[in-house]
């Protein structure tokens, strides 16, 4: 299983990094040992005083593709949630200002949460979808699918241009503004509308 993951796929956010819009999307991944285990808590790693939440909207691949069209693309996942990909922010602006790979500010243990999937036939249109993040009890992003730069599909479509998408991998489809840091005891919970799909403490 590979983590595939998206960057700056919503205007405001791209905007609140001063970051550049994009021409295509961006893309990384993450190592299956990124997965933080259910039940476990989220514990801020020793290199970092700078973590981020970043709630996005995540899909499950469920069978294998390569040069997929985005008209098909739906055909190759049923079930969606959502997720956090962690960021070691100050490590990543280190790495960014030499020019370097971003994988140990993004990719370390535990730096993706996945939540409880649902049926995507559960919803309406999958591009216009809200979704948010609680942090102990109050809302600090918030997003809907419709200002995504590049939709679900299409960016399924995209990736497969570059790896062979299997069984039981995730996409990490891009946060919205908000991302902020996290601190010990901050307890993080993921709504997908009215669905709470994941809780996690903070150490």
């Amino acid at each position: 299983m590979k983590i595939i993951c998206i960057g700056r796929n919503y205007t405001e956010h791209i905007a609140e990094l001063q970051n550049e819009r994009p021409t295509e999307p961006v893309v990384f991944l993450k190592p299956d040992s990124a997965v933080l285990l259910k039940q476990h808590p989220f514990v801020i790693p020793e290199f970092s005083d700078d973590i981020h939440h970043e709630i996005e909207i995540i899909v499950r691949i469920n069978k294998v593709g390569k040069y997929i069209d985005a008209k098909f693309a739906h055909k190759y996942y049923d079930e969606i949630s959502v997720g956090i990909d962690f960021t070691a922010r100050d490590l990543q602006q280190k790495l960014k200002d030499k020019g370097l790979p971003w994988e140990k500010a993004k990719a370390f243990d535990g730096s993706a949460v996945i939540g409880d999937f649902l049926s995507k036939k559960n919803f309406n249109s999958l591009e216009n979808i809200t979704f948010e993040l609680t942090n102990n009890g109050e809302t600090v992003q918030k997003g809907n699918t419709t200002n995504m730069l590049w939709k679900i599909d299409e960016l399924i479509a995209y990736v497969s241009q570059y790896f062979t998408l299997k069984i039981g991998d995730i996409i990490f489809t891009g946060t919205p503004a908000g991302v902020a840091k996290v601190n010990p005891n901050d307890v993080l919970e993921g709504f997908l509308e009215e669905n709470k799909l994941f809780r996690i403490q903070v150490k």
